[in-house]
């Protein structure tokens, strides 16, 4: 079924309905409200773009793919929004999605009513797996550094029996240079133009262009060898992967630059094109691993030369259903770099264990 996927439309749908999206998140980005935030069970925070984002997502896959059974895992779910005290925030999504929609010639027919956004916000609710087609959507992929104004991205793939084929990231925030050890992870302390997306299928390589619509260009990782020349990046919140971990494993490596802390798979994006060259991510115990929150920027790191694993070395398996199934956490780098940092991986594990 992959040899279907390499049809133009796949190609050409993800970054038109990125596009789409990232006018909502520009928007609701802007006018935000506190009210507009939301804990979900889990503690972590939810917004209006959260919703309105996986809804845009959702109803313009379903419009451009009529003759496909269309399943989308997805993040969100309207459980909380059908609650007698979520009218209000139903109504202010229904008017953004409707807003962002209006913009495209294509969609100017009828508004959509409370209850359209609710049914797609729910086509996401599909559990994945290893048979037929499955699109996988994260509609902002770290909302923490959405609220604050730094790193975010919307993520979207396609499945094909359980292999990641194709992957879009829309990163708002991030520079179009160089965001590496040197940068500031903030978009406001930054001249430089902001807004990329980057895009990739399987066996014809990554592109990056602006957000702007510009002409893209391929991108790799960094070819860099000696681990004292690398620099890695990690999650912005302690609370998300093990700084401690990575720390050791970074001294075994030799490496000698700071961390670039940064929320998101916008970690992915700026890997593949070179701005660092090791990933690493350790969450903390019990925490499952989610497919949306990997599977577009695997296939971006992968397509632009790099190596995605677990902590031993076995490569992501999307076709288990909504979560991954880790050995420890996930390391991203070369091909080069790759067996000396699985080492130092290894030996920090081993240590950390036997020092508990």
């Amino acid at each position: 079924m992959v040899s279907n996927v390499s049809d133009k439309s796949y190609v050409d749908e993800e970054p038109l309905t990125e596009r789409k999206t990232r006018e909502e998140k520009k928007k609701v980005q802007k006018a935000l409200l506190q009210s507009d935030v939301h804990s979900k069970s889990d503690k972590s925070p939810v917004t209006v773009a959260d919703y309105g984002s996986q809804a845009i997502v959702s109803y313009v896959l379903e419009k451009e793919l009529p003759t496909e059974s269309f399943l989308l895992v997805a993040e969100e779910d309207s459980g909380d929004l059908r609650k007698e005290n979520g009218q209000e925030t139903v109504q202010r999504i229904t008017e953004l999605v409707n807003d962002t929609l209006v913009v495209e010639e294509c969609y100017t027919a009828a508004a959509l009513s409370t209850e359209d956004v609710l049914r797609a916000i729910d086509s996401g609710k599909s559990e994945g797996g290893s048979s037929g087609r499955h699109w996988v959507l994260d509609p902002i992929d770290g909302t923490k550094g959405f609220l604050r104004g730094d790193q975010y991205a919307i993520a979207l793939a396609l499945l094909d029996e359980g292999k990641v084929v194709l992957g879009v990231l829309a990163c708002p925030n991030l520079p179009l240079t160089s965001f590496g050890a040197n940068k500031q992870h903030s978009s406001e302390s930054s001249n430089d133009k902001i807004g990329c997306l980057f895009f990739a299928k399987v066996g014809e390589g990554t592109y990056m262009q602006s957000l702007d619509g510009s002409s893209p260009i391929k991108v790799h990782i960094s070819a860099i060898e000696n681990p004292e020349e690398a620099s890695f990046f990690e999650s912005f919140e302690a609370a998300h992967s093990l700084h401690d971990l990575s720390s050791a494993i970074a001294k075994k490596l030799g490496v000698k630059a700071p961390p670039v802390r940064i929320d998101s798979q916008a970690k992915y994006g700026a890997l593949s094109r070179g701005d660092g060259a090791i990933y690493l991510r350790f969450p903390h115990k019990g925490y499952r691993e989610k497919i949306w929150d990997h599977a577009a920027g695997s296939i971006v790191v992968t397509e632009a030369g790099g190596v995605v694993t677990d902590a031993a070395g076995n490569p992501l398996d999307f076709s288990k259903g909504k979560y991954l199934d880790l050995d420890t956490g996930i390391i991203v780098t070369n091909q080069k770099l790759m067996p000396s940092l699985l080492k130092a991986v290894r030996e920090s594990i081993q240590e950390k264990v036997s020092s508990l």
